[in-house]
């Protein structure tokens, strides 16, 4: 993709102080004062995004806000790389993780308005390949399952595999050895392979790939020219924001994320001034320019609630509790007086954070994105102008809200094993057996082949799929440690541990129902 030309865009002021009526797109200002409260919500946005900033140090953030069919802000902060004096400005290319959900419900929305695929079509008939644990579920699993997350494949299914390297469709396959942990169709689990899975079958019958329907469907259509779906395009622009994980209190450009096996849930990148053409896309029935690129009704349907997301067991939507749901790539809920919000976070816990948030009937959007480790940021910043428009200041502090449930994500991610660099080194560690003892090929059926070998007296693993290199350091007795870094594994020293009866113990890959054993075969 090229980097977009339009010349950048701080502030618009949508009307005349002395205009009675005043119109941003489709969506009309009844009254002076109703331009005023915009207005009034805007001139307070650089100070909250500039105390923001001080308070958690993110080294860079870009925002947009959208009034009808208008950018009425967008503007870049900070720099996009530390140690690095290039300027995050509007466009400014972010890789948005999870923020790809919703456009990609949005692509799917443009083939359901066509006819060409249902929301309700069977993925055992638009993909007869794919496989779920449970032969029932194979058979009844839809598109709008795997985009709501009711499939009942587990949070996290599949990530760990994009860890380790396998290709997209080796990791939709291996979908079928992941233990189900809920009735499909009535219970929630958030998970990215399910819904890149929904995507994937959605565009098969067009015969091209995912990345060409998005840009087909949807971003050449509205000119979202520095958007794609894929890696490279954002590796190779020359204005992109680098991923920075915080570390000891510290931010770091430690990591590259390369997200292509699950592009239609978490591999998009893009800046804000295109995120901004996209949202007036949402906030105006499918319509863009003048013209309807998504069917109004199909676009609806993915903002309708589709299952209670507050908890993970089977409740009725009229008992879901707060109110919480989740639609068709959307997070969907109610404001304080019962007005349609939709939202949806995104995160790499090696380095970006972003967020869109929408309310509709009022006609506004707003997006952030940020190039660091998520605390909160974005969310706050979103829901803060939120209530800055409507209330005309904010009604509470969104970063100590979100602040600790970020960072119960990061410690969970981190206690997925122990971390041997934490622990006390036993004084007396038993010794190892003779190391050639440990050596040959172990398989596990969903990861696939580990092998072992000595080299120049010490013990190497080598991970599937790629023979990844980890030299192995003795802990004690059988049990050794390794230094691996993921997003979905953390950051760590973890152990691997050989049982005996030839199966050995990697103890971070031991999620999503498979127990992280492989049997020796050779």
């Amino acid at each position: 993709m090229t980097k977009s030309v339009l010349p950048r865009v701080a502030l618009l002021v949508l009307c005349a102080a002395q205009a009675a009526v005043c119109q941003a797109g489709g969506a009309q200002f009844a009254e002076k004062q109703d331009a005023e409260k915009l207005n009034a919500a805007l001139r307070k946005l650089d100070a909250l995004i500039t105390e923001t900033m001080a308070r958690t140090r993110v080294p860079g953030l870009a925002v947009a806000v959208v009034y009808g069919d208008k950018t009425v802000f967008a503007r870049g902060y900070g720099v996009r790389r530390l140690g690095d004096p290039a300027k995050v400005d509007a466009d400014t290319v972010f890789e948005i993780a999870s923020v790809s959900k919703p456009i990609a419900s949005t692509i799917v929305a443009s083939l359901v308005g066509t006819g060409e695929v249902s929301w309700n079509d069977k993925i055992a008939k638009l993909d007869p390949g794919f496989k779920l644990s449970d032969e029932s579920a194979t058979a009844e699993v839809t598109v709008r399952d795997l985009f709501a997350h009711r499939s009942g494949l587990p949070t996290g299914g599949g990530d760990v595999l994009e860890d380790l390297g396998y290709s997209r469709p080796e990791i939709l396959n291996l979908l079928r050895y992941v233990p189900l942990v809920g009735p499909m169709g009535k219970t929630y689990h958030y998970s990215n392979f399910g819904l890149t899975e929904g995507a994937i079958a959605a565009v098969r019958k067009t015969g091209k790939t995912w990345e060409e329907i998005a840009n087909e469907r949807l971003y050449s259509r509205i000119g979202m020219t520095s958007t794609s779906s894929r890696f490279s395009d954002y590796e190779n622009n020359p204005d992109k924001a680098a991923l920075h994980v915080l570390w000891d209190g510290e931010y770091r450009n430690w990591f590259v994320r390369e997200a292509d096996s699950e592009s239609p849930a978490g591999g998009v990148s893009s800046n804000v001034r295109d995120l901004a053409k996209w949202i007036s896309l949402q906030l105006n029935g499918g319509r863009f320019g003048g013209e309807q690129v998504v069917d109004a009704k199909a676009l609806e349907e993915t903002h309708r609630a589709q299952i209670c997301s507050a908890v993970a067991g089977p409740v009725a939507m009229d008992q879901c509790p707060g109110g919480r749901f989740y639609g068709l790539g959307w997070n969907v809920g109610k404001t304080e007086d019962g007005k349609l919000q939709l939202g949806h976070s995104g995160a790499f816990l090696l380095g970006t954070s972003t967020a869109v948030y929408m309310i509709p009937e009022e006609h506004i959007g707003v997006v952030v994105l940020v190039n660091g480790t998520p605390t909160g940021v974005p969310e706050t910043v979103c829901l803060t102008f939120l209530d800055f428009f409507r209330y005309g200041e904010a009604k509470r502090d969104y970063m100590a809200l979100a602040g600790p449930v970020f960072q119960g994500m990061w410690k969970e991610n981190q206690d997925v094993a122990k971390d041997y660099a934490k622990l006390e080194p036993p004084k007396k560690p038993a010794a190892a057996k003779d190391l050639a003892s440990y050596a040959g090929t172990y398989v596990s059926q969903y990861y696939g082949a580990l092998k072992i070998e000595v080299r120049e007296g010490r013990l190497v693993m080598r991970l599937p799929p790629r023979e990844a290199y980890y030299e192995l350091t003795h802990w004690d007795g059988d049990t050794f440690t390794y230094y691996f870094a993921s997003e979905n594994t953390g950051i760590a020293r973890r152990g691997v541990r050989f049982l005996g009866g030839g199966k050995v113990l990697v103890e971070n890959l031991a999620q999503a129902g498979n127990d992280g054993v492989f049997t020796k075969v050779e």
